[in-house]
């Protein structure tokens, strides 16, 4: 794999995870003798993903724990020398293997940020060199986190904030380090729980599950538990034979439920009931192995119900297939009369997950109102992001020696913006999203009350705005290879994420045809733009 530990025993990607390329300029630039002049790019995107108005920056904290553990090794320039042309000075391969990030420099959105097209990411700056190479890994560690965490909240906004979404996505995702990382940044994006115990383990998402149906079907009903005593939940009174109990529940609930005593299979009853001993706390059942109305139910309430008179509760069923939502309607109200009928009330109010293929348009039909779903796994909705499945994020050069550096191309769509910039969100006062603006670093910042000439991106004309609050947007993480400042946990960047999706207006979380979020230049740079655009480069 492409991961490596570092001091920390956490995974971070190797410096080799590169494209050819970087190392053929990185010798390029090294014979042209530039390799340590100073030069800044920006990571930034050119279109909102999936057709929206919004993204949410997320990566940093990886790209930080890459950058500070960054150093070529022997193998790694070995392996160079061998795809470098052979008669390569020594002494370039020399300067590889002496590079670390000890020069370089990150000024970034925070992670969770609201982010819009050309607003940067990230800012690198350090020896030319050095910096092209960070391109790639960058790309790849900020790209992908990107864009499922902005997948993931576009998810959360349309179920809202009472259902519990749970990402469940690692068997769909691409290779293992795409279903890793798709685990924390779905979280990130609103989520709140993943399947994946790595991510568990490693990044502190916290993990759930149920159970598959190949547990349910590897039971036969010939099996005999090797100790079928269960005591009570107050650990008070004698032990009693579950799989018995659970039997006399069963006609029970098939006379209430108008199902004759054969029909619940018994295979699937004796999976419940070995589930049950193993997690008489925390007893879920799957419903839909055989038959949900004529098995599933009957068996899981015979044995919810067995543990019930022992002072347990069971935590919960899961639908895969059929009409979700219909179902759980149906076994919402079969557990609403069944709780009064049998005296156990809490019945009424057992979670129901559901599962199976679910995407946007499930999702909004699972999400209405009067649904009784409680829980949603989305698995390869959420990890893939089918309706876009690259953010198309670019890392930029703007300046060399302290002089600014623009793309013209033959595609107005690919230029660049020139200098190293500042950015800022302005703010109305209602505390709302007004825009964000781009300006050279050189500029004093924007005060809030201060009346402002500016260029929106995408049009001809200028216009005033007047802020109400003005907000710097990049801070500054990475200093001559140093932390500047703690890194916020996952947590921490999850809660930032959600406050700042709830700042946006109601016309920019639309999921189809959304206001566009204006991004405006300050007339300095705008004049910038059009001088080198006239012109070419410096």
């Amino acid at each position: 794999m492409e991961m490596e530990l570092d001091s920390e025993g956490r995974m971070v990607v190797r410096p080799l995870l590169t494209d050819l390329y970087q190392a053929t300029m990185a010798l390029g630039y090294w014979r042209a003798g530039r390799a340590r002049e100073a030069a800044e790019f920006e990571l930034f995107f050119r279109h909102c993903p999936f057709g929206g108005s919004f993204a949410l920056s997320a990566g940093l904290q990886d790209c930080m724990r890459f950058l500070r553990a960054f150093r070529l090794q022997d193998a790694d320039v070995q392996f160079l020398a061998s795809v470098l042309p052979p008669d390569t000075d020594p002494a370039f391969f020399e300067h590889l293997r002496a590079l670390d990030c000890s020069g370089v420099t990150v000024r970034a959105l925070p992670e969770g940020s609201l982010a819009f097209p050309g607003v940067p990411l990230l800012q690198v700056s350090g020896p030319l060199l050095l910096v092209q190479l960070l391109e790639t890994p960058l790309l790849c560690l900020v790209s992908y986190a990107s864009l499922v965490a902005t997948n993931a909240a576009r998810l959360r906004l349309i179920a809202g904030p009472d259902k519990k979404l749970l990402e469940m996505g690692l068997r769909r995702a691409q290779g293992p380090d795409g279903g890793f990382t798709a685990s924390i940044y779905s979280y990130l994006g609103g989520f709140d729980s993943s399947s994946n115990t790595l991510a568990g383990q490693l990044r502190g998402v916290p993990v759930a599950g149920t159970l598959a149906h190949s547990f349910v079907t590897s039971f036969s009903g010939s099996e005999v538990p090797p100790d079928p005593m269960l005591a009570p939940a107050s650990s008070e009174g004698p032990t009693v034979d579950l799989p018995a109990r659970v039997n006399l529940w069963l006609k029970r609930v098939c006379l209430y439920l108008g199902l004759e005593e054969q029909e619940p299979h018994p295979g699937e009853r004796a999976a419940f009931v070995a589930y049950a001993l193993a997690f008489p706390r925390a007893f879920q059942g799957l419903l839909d192995s055989y038959s949900v109305r004529r098995s599933g139910l009957p068996n899981f309430l015979a044995v919810a119900l067995a543990l019930g008179e022992l002072g347990y509760r069971a935590v919960g069923v899961r639908l895969d297939s059929g009409d979700l939502l219909q179902q759980a309607k149906e076994i919402r109200g079969i557990f609403r009369t069944a709780g009064a009928q049998f005296q156990m009330p809490w019945l009424e109010s057992v979670p129901i997950a559901v599962s199976n293929n679910i995407d946007e348009s499930e999702l909004m039909r699972l999400a209405q109102k009067g649904s009784e779903v409680n829980v949603i796994g989305i698995g390869t909705s959420v990890v893939t992001c089918p309706k876009q499945p690259s953010m198309g994020c670019v890392y930029k050069l703007v300046s060399v020696g302290g002089q600014p550096r623009i793309k013209l191309t033959e595609d107005p769509e690919k230029q660049t913006l020139p200098g190293s910039k500042a950015a800022f969100r302005f703010l109305g006062p209602d505390g709302s999203l007004l825009l964000d603006l781009l300006q050279l670093a050189e500029e004093p910042p924007p005060k809030a009350g201060q009346e402002l000439r500016v260029w929106p991106r995408g049009t001809q004309e200028p216009c005033t705005v007047k802020p109400a609050q003005v907000e710097p947007l990049l801070r500054l993480y990475l200093q001559q290879g140093q932390l500047c400042e703690p890194l916020p946990s996952l947590d921490e960047s999850r809660r930032f994420a959600q406050q700042s999706l709830s700042r946006l207006r109601p016309a920019h979380k639309q999921l189809q045809n959304p206001a566009v979020y204006l991004v405006a230049l300050s007339e300095k740079l705008q004049a910038l733009v059009d001088s080198l655009s006239a012109r070419g480069p410096l």
